[in-house]
């Protein structure tokens, strides 16, 4: 009997041993996945083209894609790994950040590809969508950030309603995607598109502090 109680509890140890063992493990994977569960760095109120007539405010860093898909924007944002945040003024300019933790690098370029080839096709595909109105849009480069950044803008306008102009930048550092999408009533003329640039740069930069 003592033999038999004996291996027992012995096999009770190892059990338990093992059982300890595949915690230890778990906690030390979840611990070194922690930080891509994490919010990429975000911009500040202050990081926006500044309005003439009212300061920036800035929405929480919030996880998952905002409730409405930004103009332009429907459809290509994946849910998983992504975080946004909203900033506004007190009169009609406002803006929104996306930014995206892909799997890869690789799968984020492809994801910022996709972005830049959604925003240029945005106004041949809202004409198609709304007779009557009219469209336009504007390559304005390259920047040289981390890998890389585009900036873009689109103006649409329907008859008898208030035209609009939007600028999106996007670009990447390693493995994760950042948009930016600022826009208020007016045309491409109108656009800050040089302190959209800087704004840009500074997304891209902060990705990954």
């Amino acid at each position: 009997m003592f033999r038999r109680t004996a291996r027992t509890t012995a096999a009770l140890a190892a059990t338990a041993a093992a059982a300890t063992a595949l915690v230890l493990t778990a906690s030390a994977t979840a611990t070194a996945a922690a930080p891509a569960a994490t919010a990429p760095g975000f911009l500040g109120a202050a990081d926006l083209p500044p309005h003439p007539s009212s300061p920036w405010q800035a929405g929480p860093v919030t996880k998952g894609l905002p409730e409405s898909a930004p103009f332009c924007l429907d459809g290509v944002l994946p849910a998983a790994g992504g975080w946004h945040r909203v900033f506004g003024t007190e009169f009609d300019t406002g803006a929104v950040q996306v930014s995206v933790r892909a799997s890869s690098a690789g799968a984020a370029a492809k994801l910022a590809a996709a972005l830049e080839r959604k925003v240029a096709a945005c106004a041949a595909d809202w004409l198609r969508t709304n007779p009557g109105g009219t469209a336009s849009w504007q390559d304005y480069g390259k920047l040289p950030v981390e890998e890389g950044a585009h900036v873009y803008g689109v103006h649409a306008s329907i008859p008898e309603s208030e035209p609009g102009v939007h600028l999106y930048g996007i670009g990447r550092d390693g493995s994760t995607v950042t948009v930016v999408k600022w826009g208020q009533m007016g045309y491409l003329a109108d656009a800050p598109v040089p302190a959209f640039k800087k704004t840009t740069t500074t997304a891209v930069n902060k990705l990954n502090p």
